[in-house]
């Protein structure tokens, strides 16, 4: 009997035995607004808001020789946002992420579940962050890295409201299907991106839904080659969305050089293509970034393309970014100068002059220790009669937004361990 017992442990010692990391850690990040013309101009009428805003996470990863899993669930509200009896809270508790990456082979995976898809600079695809509540999708991708220099990414979506035996509608503020191909390569010292986006989105037709397809195709490079930093990137749309032929693109180059003293200014320019105005024909060359961080893009006040501007007289953005760091301190200052791409025409089918507004933005950071840090910003826009045509408002009255905002993010457990999986 004892000689069984030690042929059965020396069998089990055996067995090889795999790392495996479990950890758990947490969010909390409110953020004071005050808003005078965020996102439109001032109304002569109304007065400017206030309001605390908080995101709070808490985060669960797992990770093995053959599985990576992540768990992220989050609460958003507004201070003062307490459900009753007959109400429940605007935002609530949510699964953020929820995923599984099944390893196959040291090159190739499989990720499913919901989760943030963010590539590149993210403006086609990323995890918008600055937004409390954040974007993440449902979906299927299949990875491949066949050595360090070489990554593809195919991506795969299908989203109904709920199960049904039939065919029912979905709601049209997403996309019925997207499939998307994404690969990246390191040409040191430029790394260089292409994507192709299949993007299907649902619309109602004679009382029936049916689902048009857009195409976003394009190319992103980096060059990264100390002090000197550029990006570049080129997109083109086609297909239909709602019936409605597609035909734009965007275009987009920035630069920027950082000293030794840690001053790093830098300059940019972005075209989005538009739709005229006073267009003679139904199709649209108005460009959409679908779902990027559209915040980080064309000014932080947030008048273009975040939940707005889409189908719209497209943009042109001409910037500059003038960044001071200084050991944890750091200071930023972007203005922006507007134009639009298309023709803006009045209520009197009058031509508008091009130029829009120019808005500065300003933010500062201190990074107070690993895990926590806090950032403060004020912008303004001086907006044109042509920007009143497009938002409404009073282009002549002052136009402001302000910020401060607390993030911690502290890891609250971690461990290693073995174990025969």
């Amino acid at each position: 009997m004892r000689k069984l017992l030690i042929i059965m442990l020396l069998g089990v010692m055996s067995q090889p035995l795999f790392a495996q990391n479990f950890e758990i850690s947490a969010e909390l990040r409110p953020r004071f607004e005050y808003r005078n013309g965020y996102k439109t101009l001032t109304v002569d009428s109304l007065d400017a808001a206030s309001f605390v805003s908080q995101r709070t996470r808490l985060n669960l990863g797992y990770g093995s020789e053959k599985i990576n899993m992540y768990l992220s669930i989050q609460d958003v509200r507004v201070w003062g946002d307490v459900p009753t009896l007959n109400t429940a809270d605007n935002n609530g508790t949510s699964i953020h992420e929820a995923w599984a990456e099944l390893l196959f082979m040291p090159e190739f995976s499989l990720k499913l579940g919901r989760q943030e898809i963010s590539y590149d600079d993210q403006r086609i695809f990323g995890a918008v962050g600055w937004a409390q509540q954040a974007r993440s999708h449902d979906a299927l991708l299949a990875i491949y890295k066949p050595n360090t220099n070489n990554h593809f990414e195919l991506g795969l979506a299908l989203n109904a409201s709920s199960e049904s035996l039939f065919e029912t509608n979905y709601a049209l503020n997403n996309y019925k299907s997207l499939q998307y191909i994404w690969y990246h390569t390191q040409l040191s010292p430029v790394n260089l991106s292409f994507l192709a986006l299949n993007n299907g989105l649902a619309f109602i037709k004679n009382g029936q839904e049916e689902v048009d397809y857009n195409q976003t195709f394009g190319a992103y490079a980096k060059l990264a080659k100390s002090p000197f930093n550029a990006e570049a990137s080129l997109y083109f749309q086609t297909g239909k969305i709602a019936d409605q032929p597609v035909q734009a693109y965007n275009l987009s180059f920035n630069g920027s050089y950082t000293f030794k003293n840690g001053l790093k200014p830098g300059l940019g320019v972005e075209y989005l293509s538009g739709t005229d105005m006073d267009a003679k024909n139904s199709d649209s060359n108005s460009f959409n970034p679908w779902y990027g961080t559209n915040h980080k893009f064309n000014g932080w006040m947030d008048y273009f393309y975040v939940g707005n501007h889409i189908n719209s007289v497209g943009l042109v953005d001409v910037y500059a970014n003038i960044t001071y760091t200084k050991n944890k301190f750091s200071v930023s200052v972007i203005p922006h100068m507007f134009s639009s791409a298309a023709t803006v025409t009045n209520s009197l089918n009058e031509d508008m002059d091009a130029y829009l507004g120019t808005e500065i933005d300003l933010a500062l950071t201190y990074k107070w220790t690993k895990n926590v840090s806090f950032q403060a910003g004020y912008s303004q826009m001086f907006a044109t009669d042509t920007m009143a045509v497009l938002k409404g408002g009073n282009a002549n009255a002052t136009t402001n937004w302000a910020w401060a905002m607390i993030t911690i993010k502290p890891s609250l457990f971690k461990t290693s361990f073995k174990s025969n999986e």
